[in-house]
């Protein structure tokens, strides 16, 4: 692939995910990690984390009226414990062995749901969720399927703004972390920042469509999020 075929396929990408996540509330990750992973896998986790810092403080202050804060909470609390397990896989773990642990239990959690009644979750689940977020975006970039399960079942506001909020504070930590531990270089601050102008025009594009999102499509589009995303990670394995 020659660097420019390299360079528009990271455009696309990150036009298609801001877009995607500034509409439905996830899946920037998804679609941008594999591209990355291809054309610049130096630039993971540090880049994505970066890019996607003026993206989702977008969401959540478009729809900020509709945040869960309780939720928020537990999540960023859970998220904290989970930074550094992410650090310490990051470093420690065979990346194969996350890809097939994070891609199995995430098409679990995905089918369990489709099969599952509609549920409210509490504290513990939200807790759960952000620990677990937080191991596998530290240490992949992707950790969107966790909380998209969790408000699956809430109102597709609330669901964009507090998975874009829970987001913001996961990535800050996970951010702050990775440059003590000296995961976090120059090169990724620079790449990234060279994405933000496409980055800015897939947010506009959102803009103009995410009030058509029903909350049908939404539970749909999560749980195919959640399955196609596992399928992902355990191929990348």
């Amino acid at each position: 692939m020659t660097m420019d075929m390299t360079l528009f396929s990271v455009g696309v990408a990150v036009f298609t995910g801001a877009l995607i996540q500034g509409a439905t509330g996830m899946g920037f990750a998804l679609i941008v990690v594999p591209v990355l992973a291809l054309a610049a896998p130096a630039m993971l986790p540090g880049a994505l984390l970066l890019a996607m810092l003026p993206l989702n403080a977008y969401v959540a202050w478009r729809e900020r009226h509709a945040i869960d804060m309780r939720g928020a909470g537990w999540i960023s609390a859970g998220r904290v414990a989970g930074t550094f397990g992410g650090l310490w896989v990051l470093v420690a773990m065979p990346m194969a062995w996350l890809n097939a642990l994070v891609g199995g239990s995430t098409i679990a959690a995905a089918v369990v749901s489709l099969l599952a009644p509609a549920f409210t979750p509490g504290r513990l689940t939200f807790a759960s969720t952000g620990l677990i977020t937080g191991v596998t975006e530290t240490a992949t970039g992707v950790g969107g399927p966790p909380l998209a399960l969790a408000y699956q079942h809430a109102p597709v506001a609330t669901l964009r703004a507090t998975v874009a909020l829970c987001f913001l504070v996961g990535e800050v930590i996970s951010l702050v972390v990775l440059a003590l531990s000296g995961k976090l270089g120059m090169e990724q601050v620079f790449y990234a920042a060279g994405l933000l102008p496409v980055l800015g025009v897939g947010m506009v594009a959102s803009h103009l469509v995410h009030r058509r999102i029903n909350q049908r499509m939404l539970r749909v589009g999560v749980l195919g999020f959640a399955l196609v995303s596992g399928v992902v990670v355990l191929v990348r394995g």
